[in-house]
């Protein structure tokens, strides 16, 4: 199945008759521009951050997070990036979607009223099952960080996992189950 063909309804409500329209600069673009939606200029100093207000809130489905991110633009010429890069808008959000933006250039840099000022982009979360267990699978790179893989060779070897989610005797969904749920369904304690 073509993944462009999926098509997720999204609510967009204007707060302000400022408030620019999500738009893709092409048909191939990620991300839909977020402009400003401030009464007035609003100037960042170096070193500033500034929360930039879009006139905008939305209504995303369950699944769907938004995550707002910079323009690649605006960080190459001015320095001016999106502070907390991809910020997070919940898929239970219904507040006025706005944008912390930073400036590390070396000069003021002027947010005018309609400026595109970062891009949204719309992304699946998926369900997560989460389990308790005594261990965690072996990899080649354990528990190395900050580095570490550039650093040591990783073998790729394959590397067996235990079953974390199976299906549910007598189901026909695949469910996520816990030695707590094993415990209680089979009355007396034991697992399977």
């Amino acid at each position: 199945m073509d993944p462009t063909s999926i098509e997720w309804r999204v609510g967009v409500h204007r707060l302000s008759s400022r408030a620019g329209q999500l738009a893709r600069a092409t048909s191939g673009s990620s991300g839909y521009d977020l402009a400003s939606a401030e009464d007035e200029e609003l100037t960042i100093l170096p070193g500033a951050v500034a929360l930039v207000r879009t006139g905008l809130a939305l209504e995303l489905p369950p699944g769907l997070e938004g995550q707002v991110r910079s323009r690649s633009g605006l960080a190459a010429r001015n320095g001016v990036f999106v502070l907390n890069s991809p910020g997070t808008i919940d898929s239970d959000y219904r507040g006025e979607v706005k944008v912390v933006l930073a400036n590390f250039g070396k000069g003021p840099f002027s947010v005018f009223p309609g400026d595109r000022i970062a891009q949204l982009v719309f992304i699946r979360v998926p369900n997560v099952c989460l389990v308790a267990v005594d261990e965690l699978a072996p990899t080649g790179r354990g528990a190395g960080g900050f580095g570490s893989s550039g650093n040591t060779p990783i073998e790729s070897t394959p590397q067996k996992h235990p079953p974390y989610c199976r299906n549910v005797p007598g189901g026909s969904e695949e469910t996520c189950r816990t030695p707590l749920d094993e415990e209680t369904s089979s009355g007396s304690g034991a697992s399977d």
